[in-house]
């Protein structure tokens, strides 16, 4: 475990006074990409309000399980045999997220990988927002070729020194951070800052064996941490937008966005059980979307706006999906279904 201390000159750019007054960057590399995979080493640069380094710290993780991937992130079983369990550091690293925003490259998926480990641990990070650098830069407009870590460290001249090394990555990224902190600050851009929600309830896969882990990252599309995962195409005809203060009704096209408090992936198989068809995108053929989050400029809220599509938070749609209303004739249903917008 390595923790260092680092001090600079604060910039003298007129600044906000919304923005928040501390920030965590944070990379976490895991055993692979889905929602039961675990974490083998984590990184943070606590950063104070204006993006200066305040200190650092990393440590590796035991996932008690096959390290997955080593060709990508290099830790070898052997290595992490000795490393501390999760549980172990997670007081640590606790205090190092605490009263900060959370800033990552595709900070859902450290989020939900960190929140899924404080959920096993039987305890909750304390984290209330995070920062997407892939968000920001799209807000900054910055001219990138793609949305890649080492794509943004080119453009504001920072060289990386171990790709896929959790301490470097998170280094890279504060010094990429700074300038696009300065720059949102000097155009008093608002920042694309979105809510943190702790993991209460969750389902784990018995995890694989060492030498079980099935080879690479399969599976998974190019800008998704989540597998991909098929579905059987619901058998009721899409009966419309779900009307406030009516049920909901099988057939009716539901999407999900932002962080839940229940695992997503069993939302939405109790949504499927339920009869209702789960999108993973949405149209103006979609009945409602939940999310916890309406205000934020996620796509799906964006489209949301746009079409007039009701919008629900977690907590209406899980008590609505206590009752759903089935169809009139399940036997006529049966000829009408619904293709599926996945």
């Amino acid at each position: 475990m390595l923790e260092d201390r680092t001090t600079a000159a604060s910039s003298p750019t007129p600044w906000p006074a919304a923005y928040p007054k501390g920030y965590a960057v944070v990379d976490v590399e895991t055993t692979g990409l889905a929602r039961d995979d675990r974490i083998i080493s984590a990184a943070v640069y606590r950063l104070d309000a204006r993006g200066e380094v305040e200190d650092r710290w990393y440590t590796m993780v035991n996932p008690e399980r096959d390290p997955g991937p080593v060709w990508i992130h290099g830790l070898t079983s052997e290595m992490l045999e000795g490393a501390p369990l999760f549980g172990d550091i997670a007081e640590e690293f606790a205090s190092r997220l605490a009263d900060r925003v959370l800033v990552a490259h595709n900070a859902v998926f450290d989020w939900q990988m960190i929140a899924r480990e404080y959920a096993r641990a039987r305890s909750e990070a304390p984290v209330r927002q995070r920062l997407c650098t892939i968000a920001l830069s799209k807000e900054l407009g910055l001219p990138l070729p793609n949305h890649k870590l080492e794509s943004l460290a080119a453009h504001f001249g920072v060289v990386q020194q171990r790709a896929h090394h959790a301490l470097d990555d998170a280094r890279v990224l504060a010094e990429a951070f700074r300038p696009s902190l300065r720059a949102a600050a000097a155009d008093d851009l608002r920042l694309p800052l979105q809510e943190c929600r702790a993991l209460t309830e969750w389902a784990d896969r018995p995890a694989p064996l060492i030498g079980q882990q099935p080879g690479g990252y399969g599976g998974y599309g190019p800008s998704s941490w989540r597998p991909s995962r098929k579905r059987p195409a619901c058998p009721y005809p899409n009966p419309g937008r779900y009307e406030e203060g009516k049920p909901l009704k099988q057939g009716m096209r539901v999407a999900f966005s932002g962080d839940t408090s229940v695992d997503r992936e069993l939302l939405e198989d109790r949504a499927t059980e339920a009869g209702l068809h789960v999108s993973t995108s949405l149209s103006r053929l979609t009945s409602l979307l939940v999310t916890n989050d309406p205000d934020s400029a996620t796509s799906k809220v964006v489209k949301a706006r746009q079409y007039g599509t009701p919008v629900l938070d977690e907590a209406a749609f899980g008590q609505l999906l206590r009752d759903v209303e089935p169809v009139a004739d399940r036997a006529a249903s049966a000829t009408g279904r619904g293709s599926g917008d996945r």
